[in-house]
């Protein structure tokens, strides 16, 4: 006779986890709704100030940076493609790069987007490790595209960018970093730095290997960056700034460049403050700098904020991401 301590419990009935799982997601959804509800209400004074400034721009320009500002999603889910062999679903990775730019504007220095792009390459079928090696292809990638950029358009726009006068404590201290690094990673933590560089190093050989994947993430990644820059220019022309479209594309990509090295969530303040001293240190009028910022932000965070949030809502709720 079983002793009824001994006795094994009775197994939960089948929808128990279903049920865990569906409250889950909805307290997941919530979260995402009152945050967007918190972020709107908080920013809204700079999105109405943003509109009031931006009353008397040119339209045209305006819808042509519109255009471009939602071309940005779809160079960053072609890139994205190319980062992998595996074929995307199209419509969920489109739906979860709104998203991770939603997201991203929510965590610093790129780690809301990394989180959702991750998750949603894990539910599309790719193990952890290779999902991560695919973000970090995306991202060399991207980081490469915009330095070549930046290089062609110094080169076509002499006299624009001017090395800054580094101190030498700074230099004394970025070499004492490197140092450091160097001794981490040529002692404790070569085994695992080896096999990282390895499987990131045989992701982009197998992406490369399919010319048609190459395409896609080289042509995603300078387009990216490229409509970005656009977006930039053609806010400038609606506010009547009288710089040139090469000399606005190199200023943005510097200014955005120089803010990523403060990990801000979407580079919020740092970006908008360097973006706005090399205009006017292009010669631009200070409130006609600050109409050209707050345009750009408008376009490329404040009005698809919100909806990229419940983006990610529903991408959470149905398990894509």
């Amino acid at each position: 006779m079983t002793s009824p301590l001994l006795t094994p419990a009775a197994p939960a009935p089948p929808a128990a986890a279903p049920r865990r799982r569906t409250r889950w997601h909805t307290a997941a959804l919530l979260a995402v709704l009152l945050c967007a509800a918190y972020l709107g209400q908080r920013h809204w004074p700079v999105v109405a100030s943003g509109a009031d400034r931006l009353a008397a721009a040119d339209r045209g320009w305006l819808l042509l940076a519109a255009t471009a500002a939602l071309a940005t999603w779809a160079c960053a889910a072609l890139a994205q493609q190319g980062a992998v062999a595996e074929r995307l679903p199209r419509g969920r990775l489109l739906a979860a790069q709104f998203a991770a730019s939603a997201a991203n504007h929510v965590l610093p220095a790129g780690l809301g987007a990394g989180a959702v792009n991750l998750r949603f390459l894990m539910r599309c079928g790719l193990p952890a490790g290779r999902s991560a090696g695919a973000l970090a292809v995306k991202a060399a990638a991207g980081a490469l595209a915009r330095g070549v950029l930046i290089a062609v358009l110094a080169v076509l726009c002499p006299g624009v960018l001017s090395l800054p006068e580094v101190p030498v404590t700074a230099l004394a201290a970025a070499g004492a970093v490197a140092v450091l690094a160097a001794v981490l990673l040529c002692g404790p933590l070569r085994a695992r730095w080896g096999r990282a560089v390895g499987a990131v190093g045989a992701d982009i050989r197998a992406v490369h290997a399919r010319p048609h994947r190459a395409a896609a993430l080289w042509g995603g990644s300078f387009a990216f960056a490229a409509a970005h820059a656009l977006v930039v220019i053609a806010v400038v022309q609606a506010v009547g700034l009288p710089l040139s479209p090469l000399r606005v594309a190199l200023l943005y990509l510097a200014a955005s460049s120089a803010a990523a090295l403060l990990p801000t969530p979407g580079g919020l303040g740092s970006l908008d403050a360097a973006l706005a001293f090399a205009l006017t240190s292009a010669g631009a009028p200070g409130t006609a700098a600050a109409s050209a910022v707050l345009g750009y932000r408008l376009l490329t965070v404040w009005l698809p904020l919100i909806p990229g949030l419940l983006v990610l809502g529903v991408l959470i709720r149905r398990r894509a991401v």
